[in-house]
C-alpha cells in the first residue's frame, strides 16, 4: 500500500537509513523527472533542478508531516516546482515575460478538442511553448492555481498570467490543428 511505503520510506530515512533514502529516489525519480520536463527543456539542466530537489528533500524531510496517501508526492512535486520555475528565473534574462507576452498576439478563439492527440504528441507541443507561457499554462492546467497564486510565485501580475495562459492555449489550439492536418495529408 502506498501510505504504508511512504511513511515507512520516511521513518526509515529519519533514523538514518541511506537504502530508504535510496529506494525513495527510486520510487519517485521517473515522476519528478516527467513534472520538471514539463518546465525546463534541456536534460541537463532536468538532471540539476532534480539533484538540487532531493538534497533539499532529503534535507528537510524531518519535517514533513504526512497527511495520508499522495501527500509525499505532493510534497516532493511542489519542491520540484519552485525549483524548475527558480531555475527558468535565473536562467531568462529580465522582461523576457514581456518579450513572450507580446510575441503571439494572434487569436483564434478555439477550443480544440485533445481526447484523440497522443500524450506524448501534446506534451511536445507544450514543452515547445516560449518558457513563460509554458510555466503559466502547467501552473494552471497541471499544478490547478490560481492566476493570483501563479503571479505572485512568478513576479508577474494577475493579467499577464492570465493573457499568457490565454496565449499559450491559442498557440496549442493551432499546434492541435495544424498536427491533424499533417494526419491528412
Amino acid at each position: 500500500m502506498e501510505q504504508d511505503r511512504d511513511l515507512q520510506l520516511i521513518n526509515s530515512i529519519n533514523d538514518g537509513d541511506r537504502s530508504a533514502a535510496a529506494d525513495l529516489y527510486h520510487r519517485y525519480i521517473g515522476f519528478l523527472t516527467a513534472l520538471c520536463s514539463r518546465y525546463v527543456l534541456d536534460r541537463n539542466d532536468v538532471r540539476d533542478i532534480l539533484q538540487t530537489s532531493f538534497v533539499k528533500i532529503l534535507s528537510s524531510i524531518s519535517r514533513f508531516q504526512y497527511r495520508g496517501p499522495g501527500s509525499l508526492k505532493a510534497w516532493m512535486s511542489r519542491i520540484v516546482v519552485n525549483e524548475s520555475l527558480k531555475f527558468l528565473q535565473a536562467s531568462r534574462k529580465s522582461g523576457d515575460f514581456k518579450e513572450e507576452f507580446m510575441k503571439d498576439s494572434s487569436e483564434t478563439g478555439e477550443e480544440p478538442e485533445v481526447d484523440d492527440i497522443p500524450a506524448g504528441e501534446l506534451q511536445r507541443m507544450i514543452r515547445e511553448l516560449p518558457d513563460g507561457y509554458r510555466s503559466v499554462f502547467n501552473l494552471y492546467v497541471f499544478e490547478e492555481l490560481s492566476h493570483k497564486e501563479i503571479a505572485s510565485m512568478l513576479g508577474i501580475t494577475e493579467s499577464t498570467s492570465a493573457s499568457q495562459f490565454h496565449r499559450a492555449r491559442n498557440m496549442l489550439a493551432r499546434k492541435i490543428k495544424e498536427y491533424r492536418n499533417s494526419l491528412n495529408r
